[in-house]
């Protein structure tokens, strides 16, 4: 049977502190549903907040809605990311993504799940990696 998510159906919920500096809200969109692997939610990103470090065992699409913000993946300088832009970030490449220090953005993340496992959380990024960028 065809699943319906009706908006409003899913509560909102802040960013964990060990996943995110500054204020963020995460709404669910949609969950991996059997034999599917792939999992969605829509990110807002107040000014000057921004993911910690991380990666994806089989990579993430972001999809920028609205906003203004930046992707880094490490070793590599940060890049600007404007609404109607799609950013592939290959499986298991470290990387953060936020908002920009002014404005800010919000996305839909969309990842797939390898053996239950969708995210490896690593270090915050600092405020001076941070400033750097915006």
């Amino acid at each position: 049977m065809t699943d319906i998510y009706q908006c409003g159906s899913r509560a909102s919920y802040a960013g964990p502190a060990d996943w995110f500096t500054g204020t963020v809200r995460i709404d669910p969109l949609f969950p991996a549903s059997e034999p599917a692997r792939a999992s969605g939610g829509s990110v807002t990103f107040e000014p000057g907040a921004r993911t910690a470090w991380h990666t994806h065992p089989l990579g993430q699409t972001l999809i920028v809605t609205s906003g203004f913000g930046y992707v880094q993946t490490w070793g590599e300088p940060a890049r600007e990311i404007r609404p109607g832009d799609v950013v592939w970030i290959p499986p298991f490449e470290k990387h953060w993504h936020g908002a920009s220090a002014t404005t800010a953005l919000t996305h839909i993340a969309i990842q797939e799940a390898q053996d239950g496992k969708v995210v490896e959380w690593l270090e915050k990024v600092t405020d001076e990696q941070y400033g750097e960028k915006a």
